[in-house]
């Protein structure tokens, strides 16, 4: 019995030791297998980091350029389509509210800048008058036609009938040739009368068939 327990003491004294012995190169190696772990991550994290500003100012450049069309067709193009949030009604009216008080303000400086505009052109025309433009043509009244008859008739009021004769010579066979007219002329005073010769002037429309008026009568029948 002795013996027994003699052999059993050096094997469970040698139990620990082989464990601590196969136990030691397992912790050793851990370390060494974790140890690059550390020294790889920051490696990336650099150019990410260096990256991210430059791709963060790019789109920056870009938006100065871009007209305010361009700019709603690009954010329209990015939305991710969510939907809005709900919304009350009384939200509503005072967005509304906001936008056609905004839109107001707008109007309203416009048309200032407009009036300022005006007033300014207003005086500076004033200021300095424009020259007259000489006329194309001159005010120059043309000669009017004066004719001498006889007056035919004197019925109507304030009215004479005058023949006017005329003889010219023929263009071919060189004959006196008379011939007549008659027309319609303006007397005022109802001065001539029948038989008379009187002198007329051509003038603007008096009536339906007076373009004409009596100038005076050089002689006055018998």
């Amino acid at each position: 019995m002795a013996d027994d327990t003699d052999n059993e003491t050096p094997e469970t004294s040698e139990t620990p030791e082989a464990e601590v012995t196969q136990e030691a190169p397992e912790t050793l190696e851990t370390p060494a297998a974790e140890t690059p772990e550390p020294s790889e991550t920051p490696e990336p994290s650099e150019p990410e980091a260096s990256a991210t500003p430059a791709v963060a100012a790019a789109p920056a450049e870009p938006e100065e350029q871009l007209s305010a069309k361009e700019r709603r067709r690009k954010a329209r193009s990015t939305h991710s389509g969510e939907a809005a949030p709900a919304r009350s009604p009384e939200d509503r009216h005072a967005e509304r509210l906001a936008k056609r008080s905004a839109k107001a303000a707008s109007r309203r400086a416009r048309r200032l800048q407009e009036r300022a505009k005006r007033t300014a052109k207003r005086e500076s025309s004033t200021a300095a008058p424009a020259q007259e433009l000489a006329p194309v043509h001159a005010a120059v009244e043309g000669k009017r036609t004066v004719r001498q008859g006889i007056v035919v008739s004197d019925k109507a009021d304030k009215t004479i009938t005058v023949r006017i004769d005329f003889a010219r010579r023929h263009r071919r066979y060189e004959k006196i040739v008379r011939s007549s007219s008659t027309l319609h002329a303006h007397d005022e005073s109802n001065d001539a009368h029948e038989g008379d010769t009187v002198r007329v002037i051509e003038s603007r429309p008096l009536s339906k068939n007076k373009r004409w008026k009596l100038v005076d009568v050089l002689e006055r029948a018998r």
